[in-house]
């Protein structure tokens, strides 16, 4: 069958039906177990039975209006997000890309009204930040970038985990505004930024007035066990943008930022039409509340803990596994070999995943696993990817 879509996804060869929980089905009726999430989007995995109605009655009262006209629900929804951060002020838009894309265009200005003519961002190696123009060429990855050239100026890249690069990049350059990085890199291979780093850039930051940017669209709303990542490190950044999770499959994004940042954009310079639609924000406001009344951030926590104690026993002594890493519910395993094929065949044994860097399984599941499920996901993995490196020479 000729396909009228652009030839931009290399799929799999099957197409998903419905979901429960953490299960889904296919059109031929094969069940698997969801350990993508949608890619760290289904939070609440699939037809949650507190979401759902409350999605429907959304559906029937209002979906969209425009940004001229007050809305309640952003107000609600950007009060819970700065209560949970300790920030100041959202700005909502609807992708994790358009996040980003808004988090360079505050770093920009606040240069500007400094007196910066052009302005610079360090930025590091291996991150993804999105696809626009803009955000591919402060993303580190050269395959997203080719065939896109010329690729937009004023980015510094330094190499992850590295504060001395930063303060000689920092010392040498009175044009850089800002340091943007993702606290745990996802597409990059689930490389987690340490926290004795973060707290040293939150200081380099404060010592020569720059903004503290952290990419939080994969690894926050509640995936590592606490709200956002960097939580972990116990430091707050001055812009934080969000996405994936936070809707539960409703697409959405929020740029949150704190005093530093919360004024750089004024009336004229930043919109969106569909950013804090209703829809999304009752999406919104609704996953945070089931998040907190069914206690899912302790659920990540030890769901993730789990998984990795059950890889690791279960890998015990085995060549090929270089690392198994990641904090809560996004866990990446590093082989020592390209595992693209592991997708299918994983698939095929009823296990839902993805392959990023060329060499680590990513597992991001719905922050619902339950105790027995992450069993299953370790009892199907396990054998599997044994098998992978016993055929497959490194």
């Amino acid at each position: 069958m000729t396909s009228h879509l652009m030839n931009t996804y290399g799929r799999l060869p099957f197409a998903l039906s419905h979901g429960r929980g953490c299960r889904v089905w296919d059109t031929e009726g094969r069940e698997y177990l969801d350990g993508l999430g949608g890619i760290a989007v289904n939070t609440l995995g699939h037809g949650h039975p507190k979401l759902v109605p409350a999605l429907q009655e959304q559906v029937a009262r209002l979906i969209h209006c425009s940004n001229y006209y007050a809305a309640p629900m952003q107000e609600a929804l950007a009060a819970r997000l700065c209560e949970m951060s300790g920030l100041d002020a959202v700005f909502f838009c609807s992708t994790g890309l358009e996040a980003n894309e808004g988090a360079l265009k505050i770093a920009r200005k606040f240069g500007h009204d400094k007196g910066i003519a052009r302005p610079e961002i360090i930025v590091y190696d291996k991150a993804f930040h999105g696809r626009s123009i803009a955000t591919l060429s402060a993303t580190g990855n050269p395959k997203v970038q080719k065939g896109f050239e010329p690729l937009v100026e004023g980015f510094v890249r330094l190499p992850l985990n590295d504060l001395d690069a930063v303060r000689a990049a920092v010392q040498g350059n009175p044009n850089i505004v800002a340091i943007f990085l993702e606290t745990i890199q996802g597409e990059g291979g689930i490389n987690p930024t340490r926290w004795e780093v973060l707290r040293g850039l939150r200081q380099i930051c404060d010592e020569h007035d720059l903004l503290l940017m952290l990419d939080e669209v994969q690894c926050g709303i509640g995936r590592t066990g606490k709200w956002f990542a960097h939580q972990w490190a116990g430091i707050v950044p001055d812009v934080m943008p969000l996405a994936k999770g936070l809707g539960s499959g409703v697409p959405i994004g929020a740029i949150v930022a704190g005093p530093r940042a919360k004024d750089v954009l004024q009336p004229g310079n930043h919109g969106t039409t569909f950013g804090g639609n209703p829809l999304a924000m009752r999406a919104g406001i609704e996953t945070l509340r089931i998040m907190e009344e069914d206690g899912l951030l302790a659920n990540a926590a030890a769901m993730g803990e789990r998984i990795r104690a059950g890889l690791t026993e279960g890998w015990r002594g085995l060549a090929g596994i270089r690392e198994i890493r990641g904090q809560g519910l996004m866990i990446g395993i590093e082989l020592d070999r390209p595992c693209n094929e592991l997708l299918l065949k994983a698939a095929n044994a009823g296990l839902l995943l993805s392959i990023t860097a060329d060499s680590v399984i990513r597992l991001l599941p719905p922050l619902i696993l339950s105790a027995a499920e992450a069993d299953e996901l370790v009892a199907i993995l396990v054998p599997l990817v044994r098998d992978f490196l016993a055929v497959q020479p490194a």
